[in-house]
This record gives structure tokens, sequence and C-alpha cells, in this order.
């Protein structure tokens, strides 16, 4: 296989993040010729459009819009907010989203998500499903991962240790993939 890279993103700033660690998850559990590169979002503005000047945008949303495109799918971790996804992850997607050469269109895109709660993030995970229609991306139906129960599932370290969940993560990741590299040829 040739190098796919994907860029995460995590909706969580917390420093022990479930979210996060499951990104480092799907990091540790990518095929071989796979990278995972985890955005940084912590300086991310609050999205201001009196922020763009001409068309430019400030230089953390810039990073992050090239970080994106310079990839070939984009993987979302989210903790579930009032039954959405997080207002950090939200407020990236808006930067990123802006005109021109909005870097989720026609991208491949997976979700997975972490909560304490028995759904996990099933309901967060639908909303975004909803905003990234309005990004023309293309999102991996199946599987779902909703880690429910998040503490239990993470060792001191924030190493995820669920074993079946490990395995849709790896599944997840593959399906990614193989819908990217459908998207690209």
């Amino acid at each position: 296989m040739s190098q796919f890279k994907i860029c995460a993103m995590s909706g969580s700033l917390r420093k022990n993040s479930f979210n996060t660690a499951a990104l480092r998850a799907a990091q540790e559990l990518a095929p071989a010729g796979v990278t995972i590169e985890i955005a940084d979002l912590s300086d991310i503005p609050l999205y201001d459009e009196d922020l763009r000047h001409e068309g430019s945008f400030p230089d953390t949303v810039m990073r992050l819009r090239a970080q994106i495109a310079a990839t070939d799918a984009v993987l979302f971790a989210s903790p579930e907010y009032n039954y959405s996804v997080s207002g950090v992850l939200k407020n990236a997607i808006d930067w990123a989203s802006r005109a021109p050469n909005q870097p989720f269109d026609g991208k491949a895109y997976a979700i997975l998500g972490a909560a304490g709660g028995i759904l996990g993030t099933s309901r967060g995970q639908w909303h975004l499903r909803q905003i990234m229609v309005g990004c023309n991306a293309y999102g991996v139906n199946n599987p779902q991962v909703y880690i429910g129960g998040a503490a239990q599932k993470f060792d001191a370290s924030g190493r995820f240790t669920d074993e079946a969940g490990r395995a849709l993560i790896g599944q997840l990741i593959e399906a990614l993939v193989k819908l990217g590299t459908k998207l690209k040829s």
C-alpha cells in the first residue's frame, strides 16, 4: 500500500481526554502504510468572520486547513455535549470549512467517540454526520465506534484496553482507508 495520511481531530482539550486517547489507540492500530496525525485545536480562535481579511485566515487556522488538505482522510473523536459535538470541534470545522479551497470537500472521514454514559457518543456522532454533509465530505457508515463507560476502558496511562473496542477501531481505520482510496481514484 502506498502511504495514506489521516488528519485526526479530538473535540476535547482536556489533558486526560478519553477521545484524544482513543485517537492515540487509532494511531497504534493503524495498518502499515497509514499515518494518523492528531491536529492541535487548542489555539484555534473562536470563529469570527472579522478575523478573516481579504480571504486570509489566522495563522493557526491556516495551519489546520493545510494539515487537513495534505491528508487523504479525516478521523474525528468528540465527546457528546447536549446531544451534539463539542464546541471545540464544531469551531474548528467552521473555520476549516470556509471558502476558498475548503479542505473537507470530497474527503473521506470517520467518527469515533468516548463518553461516560452507556450510549457513548451516538447522538453527537449523528449530529457530526449532519455537519459534514454541509462540507461535502463522505463518511464511513460502518463500523460505528461508540465507547460508552469510558472511565473503565482506559488504563491509568490513557491506553484503550477494551479488546472489542480496539478491534472496532482497527476496522474503522481500514474502512476509512478503503473509502479514502476509492474517492481518490
